[in-house]
């Protein structure tokens, strides 16, 4: 049986946290003199206060959490923070709409990234703030966030760490899960930092370098131009964002290796080598067709099409032209590209990198064994042997996933979406990157989405976000039972 008395406990202390990470835009506000200060402060102590009231009511938990409360606090706590981290847009009446404000907050939260905003540049310097923000904490995960700052967790943390940080096969940095975390944060933080500088030093002004550094190390896309990075007519700011996307997108484990000298570990990693062969082989072929058929000049077609494929595989989602306008080959190509995702534990989402590679090494290995009826041929990676339950769960993770896909994209066509809209919205909100095809690509958005649609996307993020598991576990009766 659930504890839920432990469960509304954690998620109140996730409250408390979301609404003091709130107030920070409120000092954007300050700085700005912006009109949204009163709707963020307010925003921010209805969190606190209903968090703490939450914490009083469910006071002195009788256990740390199993594997079932491990589930159900990381996809509640998603909903929770997203209906309360949507509060300064509804407050401030810059997105009116309960609807369209919950999707905006859920895409934050999730780094899916797709928007119902029509003028960016229009909203007030704090809620973009809050908005690029969701984003960053939503990156690394609020529940990861919170085991590296409340030890009361203790052991039953890993059971969050589980259900939530992002990979098939999440890496412990040290043997205690809260140090893992903050080590994950730390790297993160650092990361974070980096960009700003990097981007302030291209003459990226101050506020827009900490927003964009936000969504490109949560592999989000949120950004603060109508333009997104095309506003910014600098191959510097083009070619620092391509690096932080690929940083975002590579396993934090091996940054945290790199960060310690070891290269080693991290050139030998096969997840790695074939991420990083894969992005370089993907865009000079892209590269390649824009200027033997559209006429790019080769600098410029090398660094579209390189931030382009960096920014989709990593399910970033920024983008510095409209790739619908491309050659239908470079369309088809960018549309596959849509379903490979980041390497396991980044903060990139979709199927992920490693997961392709076991597929393909698997298939490898049955051919071999039909060869070789009896002999014994284990798949191997990163030089160890994979187990069967870790390819059953790979296999299975891929047929949920497709059949997610299919189903999901029928739905959208009954209500009313075009082919490509429809397979573009949910592509791109299921693989949590935002920008799809159709009407929902680079130069447009998701305004135009049926309400009900936008509800029903924004379930397909959280799905996608959490690894499609922990979310449909909770609709199996098995969870349920005693």
């Amino acid at each position: 049986m659930l504890n839920f008395k432990l469960i509304i406990n954690i998620l109140g202390r996730l409250l408390v946290l979301t609404g003091f990470l709130m107030l920070s835009s409120a000092i954007v506000s300050l700085y700005y003199q912006s009109a949204d200060l009163e709707a963020i402060l307010v925003s921010s102590m209805i969190c606190i206060v209903f968090g703490f009231f939450l914490r009083f009511l469910t006071r002195n938990p009788d256990r740390v959490p199993g594997k079932k409360e491990g589930y159900f606090i990381v996809a509640s706590g998603w909903v929770v923070i997203s209906f309360f981290g949507m509060l300064p847009f509804l407050v401030s009446g810059e997105i009116p709409s309960f609807t369209d404000a919950f999707f905006e907050t859920m895409s934050g939260f999730t780094t899916t990234g797709a928007s119902i905003l029509t003028n960016i540049e229009g909203m007030s310097p704090g809620l973009l703030y809050w908005r690029s923000m969701t984003q960053w904490i939503g990156g690394m995960g609020i529940i990861v966030m919170t085991i590296a700052i409340i030890p009361y967790l203790g052991i039953g943390g890993m059971q969050l760490f589980v259900a939530e940080v992002p990979g098939f096969a999440p890496d412990k940095l040290h043997p205690r899960i809260k140090e893992t975390a903050k080590r994950l944060w730390a790297i993160y933080f650092i990361f974070t930092v980096a960009e700003v500088i990097l981007l302030v030093l291209g003459d990226m002004p101050v506020f827009d370098a900490i927003c964009h550094s936000y969504s490109t190390m949560a592999t989000g896309g949120y950004s603060i131009k109508n333009s997104s990075i095309a506003f910014y007519d600098s191959s510097y700011i083009h070619y620092v964002i391509i690096f932080f996307m690929f940083l975002a997108g590579t396993n934090f484990t091996l940054s945290y290796f790199a960060l310690k000298g070891e290269f080693r570990k991290v050139i030998a990693n096969e997840e790695f080598k074939f991420y990083s062969i894969a992005l370089v082989l993907s865009a000079v072929l892209i590269a390649f067709v824009l200027v033997l058929v559209m006429d790019f000049r080769i600098p410029n077609a090398f660094r579209d099409s390189l931030f382009h494929v960096v920014s989709i595989v990593t399910t970033t989602g920024f983008v510095t032209a409209d790739y619908n306008q491309w050659n239908l080959f470079v369309k088809i190509f960018i549309v596959a590209l849509l379903f490979v995702g980041g390497c396991a534990g980044s903060t990139g989402g979709s199927m992920k990198v490693g997961r392709h590679l076991l597929l393909f090494k698997n298939t490898i290995t049955e051919f071999r064994r039909i060869i070789h009826p009896r002999a014994v041929i284990p798949v191997r990676y990163n030089g160890k042997v994979v187990s069967s339950d870790i390819m059953s769960n790979i296999l299975a993770f891929f047929y949920i996933y497709i059949m997610i896909f299919i189903i999901s994209t029928l739905i959208m066509i009954a209500l009313g979406l075009d082919l490509n809209s429809a397979f573009g919205s949910v592509a791109a909100s299921l693989g949590n990157i935002g920008p799809g095809i159709g009407e929902v690509g680079p130069a447009g958005n998701y305004a135009q989405i049926p309400g009900i649609g936008k509800w029903f996307l924004s379930f397909l993020m959280l799905v996608g976000r959490l690894e499609l598991f922990t979310v449909i576990i909770l609709l199996t009766k098995a969870f349920w039972k005693k």
